[in-house]
């Protein structure tokens, strides 16, 4: 279900630089105020008011109280004297909070902010009018929200065209990344591979002449279908022209050309180019361990990958001279290197019409966008959390109360996820040093492969309502495409075609064709009110 669009954080700063509503009554865009009281010169008097902030409990090792701690104490300091308030933090533990929040939304008692990663459970909560819709209240005290969030962003937090949640900003939004071995290919005198038929090549050749002289060399590193070491990219280079309707609603084992792409793949198995066991690597530890232990010559997974702690320390200490860099080998009939993309939304914050402070509650987000605000939540003060290098800020690791219990502050800073400093270079490189530690040559890498990962890259359809044949139907067909995609890889070549026929068709059967229905029935309503 994708829309084809060209579209541009343990450490302290690792990753950062991925049921009924009850209400009370109120009429579903009607706006809260405050309790507390404003005297003729706008200052607020009176008792304070408490307003109630959802954050996530991590369980992280030596957290200090996630209600009183230097975040904490700075959001009172900064918003909520001024406002005459009580910022209260309410924690929630992250493992739980979908069940956490269906609970606490049914009973009334959901902190006045509140927010969830699963956009499917704000559509529910609105559809069941269980939250604030926040048009009026953005418009009279939300300014400064709305310039930092644009329109784009702010329309994945919208149902029914009514603002229900407000949707934090993603500062980086590449995903998948593939990596290729560039001293294998200097050994053996070969170029960067830039498409499907001379990665080919380059994988023969790795398995022929084993320039790393390893112990059973992979060519190509892959484990059982999930987030790392997926096929994705390639996949989708196989994808004939379609028109948008059809690249949106389409199952993807319906779509033109994805039969071909699971032949080339069952091919590069039965050539034994890719991990001969993949399909009984759950959990990629053994594509892991492969990497690290120098013996892959090219693999495909988070971006990012190969300049976490988790590869590129092993891999120094296992194969000192393995030099992985970032490549583009999937282009498709139109020239382009297409590849999944994030949405420029993250985490969703929503007002549930329990709340009595539904105005002061965006008053704070508003405030949170400031850029002063923001920098300081995220990174702190300059020489006590984060130093200053050419103006990019390099964490400085923290315990006690001065410690962040999320990478960027992000359960504090729900209006935006990722390093925010005004522009995605200097978000890039932000990560970039936090993943680097000091070493210049990751760094690089980190940056390259971001340019690389979002060029040609596309975000996925934002319908605006369920697919309530998706939430039917969703896990089943989770599953079965898992298992799909395993026997059709290793398949015997003459069974391949009768197999794919007859395993999307039992896809279908169970749901698949149910889920495809309803997103065309779908995408032409939002269409037709565009």
């Amino acid at each position: 279900m994708k829309k084809t669009a060209a579209i541009l954080f343990s450490m302290t700063l690792l990753a950062g630089v991925a049921a009924g509503c009850g209400g009370n009554g109120n009429k579903s865009g009607e706006t809260s105020s405050s309790e507390a009281s404003t005297a003729a010169s706008g200052a607020p008097s009176g008792a304070p008011v408490t307003l109630t902030v959802e954050v996530f409990d991590r369980g992280v090792q030596g957290q200090p109280d996630l209600n009183n701690n230097k975040w904490t104490q700075y959001v009172n300091e900064k918003f909520g004297k001024p406002n005459n308030a009580i910022v209260e933090f309410v924690p929630v533990p992250r493992s739980q909070e979908v069940d956490k929040l269906n609970v606490l939304m049914a009973a009334n008692q959901a902190p006045d902010i509140s927010f969830t990663y699963d956009g499917t459970l704000v559509t529910r909560f609105a559809k069941s009018k269980g939250l604030y819709t926040l048009d009026e209240l953005l418009e009279q005290h939300g300014q400064q929200l709305k310039s930092y969030l644009g329109e784009k962003v702010l329309s994945y937090g919208k149902y029914d065209g009514k603002q229900v949640s407000i949707p934090g900003k993603r500062t980086l939004l590449a995903w998948n990344g593939m990596f290729i071995r560039k001293d294998w290919l200097d050994k053996l005198g070969l170029p960067v591979p830039t498409n499907r038929d001379e990665l080919y090549e380059t994988l023969v050749a790795f398995r022929d002449k084993n320039p790393g002289n390893v112990n059973g060399v992979i060519p190509w590193a892959t484990a059982a279908a999930g987030m790392n070491y997926t096929f994705g990219n390639l996949v989708q280079s196989f994808w004939k022209t379609m028109s948008e309707e059809e690249f949106v609603t389409t199952t993807n084992w319906l779509k033109p050309g994805n039969k071909e792409a699971y032949q080339w793949l069952n091919k590069l198995y039965n050539e034994k180019l890719i991990s001969p066991d993949f399909a009984l690597d759950k959990t990629t530890k053994q594509a892991d361990a492969d990497v690290t232990n120098g013996k892959v010559g090219f693999y495909a997974a988070n971006w990012d990958y190969p300049m976490t702690q988790k590869i590129r320390v092993p891999l120094k200490q296992n194969a000192p001279e393995a030099n992985y860099v970032p490549v583009d080998t999937f282009k498709n009939d139109e020239g382009k290197y297409l590849k999944e993309v994030y949405n420029e939304n993250g985490i969703f914050s929503f007002i549930p019409k329990s709340s009595k402070n539904a105005e002061l509650a965006i008053k704070y987000l508003n405030w949170m966008a400031d850029p002063e605000v923001m920098f300081f939540l995220q990174f702190g003060e300059e020489g006590v959390n984060h130093k200053l290098v050419d103006g990019i800020p390099h964490g400085i690791a923290q315990t006690g109360e001065n410690m962040q219990m999320s990478n960027l502050n992000m359960d504090y800073t729900v209006i935006v996820n990722g390093a925010e400093l005004g522009d995605t270079d200097k978000n890039v490189r932000t990560y970039a040093a936090a993943l680097a530690a000091g070493d210049k040559s990751y760094e690089k890498l980190a940056t390259d492969s971001y340019k690389i990962n979002t060029t040609d890259g596309y975000s996925s359809f934002n319908y605006g309502v369920p697919n309530e044949a998706n939430i039917k139907y969703g896990k089943t067909l989770g599953d079965m495409n898992k298992q799909m995609i395993d026997r059709l890889i290793v398949a015997k070549p003459a069974e391949f075609d009768a197999l794919y026929d007859k395993l999307v068709k039992e896809y279908m059967d169970a749901g698949g064709k149910a889920v495809q229905e309803e997103n065309v029935k779908n995408y032409r309503e939002v269409t037709a009110k565009q």
